[in-house]
């Protein structure tokens, strides 16, 4: 094997974008680990982890360079890849009017923004906000790992101003049908939403979109505004945003399972809005997300459609467990509270209340859902939505377990996601004969093809539901009851 370390100083790109290129060198045959990346302290620790030599001097405006292949004719096909790939965006030349503007203040000058998109890395990213929020600009926080003080300051100084920060932590949005970060490509329409989930936001999109109900806002607010510490900052700020959209009828708030004070404070907020407005936080007791759909079909009117299943399954308990694998945080909680309450609590590495916590091997124990994009598996490495590399192991794993009654999938699609999903999963599935149940996530328009995917998935022998709810009902039928973990 060759292994390849190069430094490109001054060559700053979009985390989002470095990642998307890893995963495209990762691919090319006879490569068998890549990293192209910013120089910041978390990427050198897994520079180091994938054992590359790590060169002095580096500080975060470097890019790093990291290919190891079969032989150095095919390094130097990768680095060749990955020069067409960079020299395609367009970075601008100098003395040009395309020259990148230097700072926040001066792009919002240039362009007449309205708003910014923040994606850089976690430690700076609260500075990036701050700097748009003081050029006047609704700010969109891509970047995770802000600390929870940084948002609430952020939060503070945006309500000051009269604007709206969305996240951080914010991988979904919708602006006046204008998709932003991890979107699904949905048609305009009545309905507006405020959402404290990425995932979760896209399902509900989904739904409705299978309903042939447009939306025409999706209001990112970041995963932990529902939580005691931020206290709902951004969800408040969003509701009268949208309360004010003469084009809205019909607001839905979507959100992991809230602190109980603060979503007694939404409600009460809600109730004073003159739009019509549903709450859908998950949480026990509380109606999944395809029921929340199904009463924003009827708050705006419109004949509520089942959503759509693929493919047949033979059900049946088998001896084993339910082995949950997912890329979408909510759809992970949701699919948990569903199978908890028919099976008892479940293992995870996000637990919900009652669960029991996996070690840090995330090593399976008894009924076990895994979200493979929280925080703690991202950090230095791409999504699983773009890079399934660490899904796709698990997953053949778990198939090959004698104690795996049956895998649950959920497979999202959208602007910005995996180009093809479906066909890595495919692979995999159709090599084993024990049954995959997966929740497919995704609009009519989205660029992977809804049914493309789905097609492909049952012919592997996967079952497919456009309901993470229904996907979960059905993969627990294949389960023995009174297993417990």
């Amino acid at each position: 094997m060759t292994r390849h370390v190069e430094v490109r100083s001054g060559t700053y790109r979009d985390s989002v974008g470095l990642m998307q290129a890893s995963r495209d060198l990762r691919a090319l045959d006879g490569v068998s680990s890549a990293l192209v990346a910013m120089a910041t302290g978390l990427n050198l620790d897994l520079l180091a982890s994938m054992g590359f030599d790590t060169p002095d001097g580096l500080g975060p405006n470097d890019m790093i360079v990291a290919i190891e292949a079969a032989d150095e004719e095919t390094v130097r096909e990768a680095t060749t890849a990955l020069d067409d790939a960079l020299a395609a965006a367009p970075v601008g030349k100098k003395g040009s009017t395309d020259v990148p503007p230097p700072t926040i203040m001066a792009a919002a000058r240039r362009a007449s923004a309205q708003l910014a998109l923040v994606s850089t890395p976690g430690g700076v990213a609260a500075i990036d906000a701050a700097d748009a929020l003081a050029a006047g600009l609704d700010t969109m926080v891509f970047s995770d790992n802000v600390s929870i003080e940084h948002e609430v300051r952020l939060k503070e100084i945006a309500a000051d101003a009269g604007l709206l920060l969305m996240g951080p932590d914010c991988g979904t949005a919708v602006v006046s049908g204008v998709g932003l970060g991890f979107a699904n490509v949905v048609r305009p329409g009545p309905v507006g939403i405020v959402a404290a989930s990425g995932t979760g936001a896209q399902h509900l999109m989904a739904l409705l979109d299978g309903a042939d109900i447009g939306v025409t806002h999706c209001l990112g607010v970041g995963g932990r505004d529902l939580s005691a510490a931020v206290a709902a900052r951004s969800t408040l700020a969003a509701l009268d945003r949208l309360d004010a959209d003469p084009d809205i009828s019909t607001i839905v708030v979507v959100s992991k399972p809230p602190a109980p004070e603060v979503a007694e404070l939404v409600t009460a907020h809600a109730d004073r809005l003159a739009t019509t407005t549903v709450l859908g936080y998950l949480g026990e007791g509380q109606p999944d997300l395809t029921a929340t759909a199904e009463r924003v079909a009827a708050a705006v009117g419109q004949r509520w459609v089942t959503p759509r299943r693929w493919g047949e399954a033979v059900s049946g308990p088998r001896p084993g467990y339910v082995r949950g694998l997912f890329v979408g945080g909510t759809l992970c909680d949701e699919a948990m509270l569903v199978a908890a309450a028919e099976l008892g609590p479940v293992s995870s590495n996000i637990p919900i209340r009652g669960g029991h916590r996996l070690d840090e091997t995330l090593t399976s124990a008894g009924h076990t859902f895994i979200d493979f994009g929280d925080d703690q598996l991202t950090v230095g490495r791409p999504h699983p939505m773009i890079d399934p590399t660490l899904r796709l192991e698990r997953l053949e794993r778990e198939l090959a377990d004698p104690t795996c009654a049956v895998v649950l999938l959920d497979v999202v699609l959208g602007m910005g996601a995996h180009p093809d999903p479906a066909s890595d999963l495919a692979a995999v599935i159709s090599r084993y004969d024990g049954p995959v149940v997966v929740s497919l996530v995704g609009t009519r328009d989205d660029p992977q093809g809804l049914e493309e995917q789905a097609v492909r998935l049952v012919e592997a022998g996967a079952v497919i539901h456009a309901s993470n709810a229904a996907a979960t009902r059905h993969a627990l039928t294949f389960v023995q009851k009174g297993q417990t973990a």
